[in-house]
């Protein structure tokens, strides 16, 4: 299977490339659709990829392959400021002449109104990674009421300055996703659901159903400000359809009736496209995990010796040749994966039925009735059968529920929901610790009775969060952040499974391949032959 081939270097010709393969209709598929394509309430991988091609913020991650995809440069902005008053105070110049899909000038006050709605509309990571912004706090406690003092427009100068209360190592990348892309001023207070919303990027959500497709189609506004930040795309429109069963997916990729499908290749088919499709195969690293969240508020995981003796008792290599074997996943228990600042191999958990059974017994809670809720994706039915088993052994009353991957993530998160525990990933929004152990399992992403609290284990220590945000400060931070990473996983308020890696299969017609480590497949920057 071949790694990537990447994007224009440096040295080719952006326009001739686009000249020679500018046009045509991509047709991408995938199980079932994200959710909302409200761009700061949607927190899924699959559809940030998409906002990534419509939406704008001030900064943006290099839209290049390989690690310097992690690079923050300007993007609306017209660079990353240098912030003063000792990190507090950022201030940002916009590009002139840029407009909205709709034909609306961007215009500082559109960026002042996109933060407002954040805290509004209660967006998932309003507190998480926009808390620090001066006025968060009454934002956070009265959201329709939300000034948001922190955030000042001037229109006449062009300008934006963003005042924080506490210095925000991460701050930079924070303003890079897409929860924080600037929207008209116009665009309203709530969810838009399934109606989509103005961007600045070189293509518009034209339609969306939930139940069927979304297409993409050109900005007719768009014009290429800064290649690094949002470059121009190669096809003329985007077809992204849900519903087809993977199966048929990879079959509709080999006939060129598709060109690339979100989910993961059935493990049944890896070694048929390794050996007739080698070409069109790409291995990719992630910053990733599978895990099962364990609500540490309910019964029986808020006893930590439950939780513990769940760890001890998956097998984990089992579930690595469940996902598609070893080229596609690796094993392990801990919080941080490999690659990010802090890593260091670490797992408590070796295979131990016998323990887990008298952590259980210990526990007294034997007999009582676990649900685990997954979505009906063919892996996740997999291991959601394996652990079923794996609660039976430890001597519990197994069931399992199967919801829509369109509503599963948002439905686990809801502490009304009452969920027991369930069946998750979690891709890395920028390269960082803090990403995992802050914005899995720190108090802040925990917020209960939304759909949008990330922290789904409702595991909060405000000591070790303190902690997290030294050392994320810290210069020298590496070896503390290893420390977290220990600390974390001994509490235990998740099964973690295994480290992904990404595979993305493509059709024949599609040339230009390039991952992006943010975003995964650039699907813009590439061509159809």
């Amino acid at each position: 299977m071949a790694l990537l081939a990447g994007p224009a270097s440096a040295g080719e010709d952006r326009a001739a490339l686009m000249q020679a393969h500018r046009g045509g209709t991509m047709r991408l598929l995938a199980h079932s659709a994200a959710g909302t394509i409200d761009p700061q309430v949607n927190y899924t991988a699959q559809f940030w990829q998409v906002f990534s091609m419509v939406y704008d913020g001030l900064l943006a991650f290099r839209k290049v392959p390989g690690p310097e995809g992690n690079e923050i440069v300007g993007d609306l902005a017209e660079a990353v400021p240098v912030p003063t008053d000792g990190g507090l105070t950022w201030t940002f110049r916009l590009r002139p002449g840029i407009r909205f899909s709709d034909g609306a000038p961007v215009r500082p006050a559109d960026v002042a109104a996109s933060f407002r709605r954040l805290f509004r509309i209660s967006s998932p990571t309003a507190d998480s990674f926009y808390g620090a912004i001066a006025g968060a706090e009454a934002c956070l406690r009265a959201p329709a009421a939300c000034t948001l003092e922190g955030v000042a427009a001037d229109d006449e100068a062009g300008t934006v300055t963003i005042r924080l209360s506490r210095p925000d190592p991460e701050f930079a990348m924070k303003l890079a996703l897409p929860h924080a892309s600037v929207l008209p001023d116009t665009a309203p207070g709530t969810d838009t659901g399934t109606v989509p919303l103005p961007g600045t990027g070189p293509y518009r959500i034209d339609r969306y159903d939930p139940g069927g497709s979304l297409r993409l189609v050109r900005n007719p506004h768009f014009r290429e400000w800064n290649a690094d930040a949002q470059p121009d795309g190669y096809p003329d429109a985007v077809d992204y359809d849900f519903g087809l069963e993977d199966e048929a997916g990879i079959t509709a990729i080999q006939n060129g009736q598709a060109d690339w499908t979100f989910d993961a290749p059935p493990a049944d088919r890896l070694a048929e496209l390794g050996a007739r499709y080698a070409d069109q195969v790409h291995l990719s690293p992630a910053y990733a995990m599978w895990f099962l969240p364990l609500n540490t508020r309910l019964a029986p995981f808020d006893d930590a010796r439950v939780r513990r003796a769940l760890n001890l008792a998956v097998d984990r290599r089992a579930l690595v040749k469940l996902f598609g074997g070893a080229r596609l996943a690796t094993e392990s228990c801990q919080v941080l994966p490999p690659r990010l600042p802090g890593y260091q191999p670490y797992c408590p958990y070796p295979l131990d039925l016998a323990r887990a059974r008298q952590l259980v017994a210990e526990s007294g809670t034997a007999g009582q009735t676990v649900t685990l809720v997954i979505d009906g994706s063919p892996v996740a039915r997999a291991i959601g059968t394996y652990m079923l088993d794996v609660l039976r052994d430890l001597g519990f009353v197994p069931r399992l529920r199967s919801l829509s991957g369109n509503v599963q993530f948002t439905y686990i998160q809801n502490t009304g929901n009452r969920v027991q525990a369930s069946l998750t990933t979690w891709y890395a929004d920028y390269a960082s610790a803090g990403n995992f152990l802050g914005g899995i399992f720190g108090c802040q992403a925990f917020r209960p009775g939304s759909d949008a609290s990330p922290n789904i284990s409702g595991f909060c220590d405000p000591a070790l969060d303190a902690r997290l945000q030294a050392a994320l400060a810290a210069p020298d931070g590496a070896a503390e952040l290893a420390a977290l990473d220990r600390a974390v996983t001994d509490q235990a308020p998740a099964v973690v499974l295994f480290n992904p890696r990404y595979i993305d299969f493509v059709s024949a017609r599609i040339g230009h391949f390039g991952y992006h480590e943010q975003f995964r497949w650039l699907i813009s920057q590439s061509w159809i032959r």
